[in-house]
Order: C-alpha cells, then sequence, then structure tokens
C-alpha cells in the first residue's frame, strides 16, 4: 500500500521556501551535501541513480528527506521531468513541521517504509550471481 500524498496546505511553519523548477532542471545531485527536503507542489521530479528512474514524484510526494535526517551526502540525483513548484524544508524547518503537525513525521516514515519495501523486492527478484 502506497501512503497518500501529503497535503502541502497543511505545512504550517514560517520558514518554509518555495521555489520553482522548469523542466530538465537538476534539484540535486547525487553526493552532495543535503541540508534540505523537498514537498512537491505541483509538477513532476524525477529520482535517479546511475541514470536509471528509481521513482517519480508528484505532487504529494517528498524527496530528499534521508540526506536530511541523517545528515550525509544525497544517495540520488532529483530531475525536474515536467515543471515543478516544491516547498523546501530545511533541518529546523522540518522540525518544527513535525512538531506542528505530528502526522507529516508518519508519513515521511511510511514513504521510507515504502521505498525500502520497493528495494528488499528488487534486491530479493535479482539473481544470485555467485549461484551460477
Amino acid at each position: 500500500m502506497e501512503p497518500d500524498g501529503f497535503d502541502c496546505g497543511s505545512l504550517q511553519c514560517e520558514g518554509i521556501t518555495l521555489a520553482s523548477f522548469p523542466a530538465g532542471e537538476k534539484v540535486f545531485l547525487a553526493d552532495e551535501d543535503g541540508g534540505a527536503m523537498y514537498v512537491v507542489r505541483s509538477g513532476q521530479v524525477d529520482i535517479l541513480i546511475y541514470g536509471r528512474v528509481l521513482e517519480s514524484v508528484g505532487p504529494g510526494g517528498i524527496f530528499g528527506e534521508m540526506s536530511l535526517i541523517d545528515e550525509s551526502p544525497r544517495s540520488a540525483a532529483a530531475l525536474v521531468s515536467k515543471n515543478t513548484e516544491v516547498a523546501i524544508l530545511d533541518r529546523a524547518t522540518f522540525l518544527r513541521q513535525v512538531e506542528a503537525e505530528p502526522n507529516f513525521a508518519l508519513y515521511v516514515l511510511q514513504v521510507l517504509a515504502q521505498r525500502l519495501r520497493r528495494l528488499d523486492a528488487a534486491v530479493a527478484a535479482k539473481p544470485n550471481a555467485t549461484e551460477e
């Protein structure tokens, strides 16, 4: 079961920055510092590793949360596939949003769990090279 998209109208914190990106523009690349996460308000962003699209994130979806949470470099690239507007949450704003709207934290956890389950399924479906 996929989590429902997040209602961007419920982003309640001051300090949330909005940004627009035209189709074809990068939001970030793998291995860049990641001090913010993004909530898609409109449009679509593709998440890629080694040029392969892992997920397309549309309105209400989030991306960039892993680097925000664990303060590690980006693990994937985010490229805009349709003109997009996003809400940008830095770590302090994310924490304020979670305090103001605890269901936002639950939504982020649901998204992370679904992505991990998809990865588990993909790894399980791949033949083990050592068994040949």
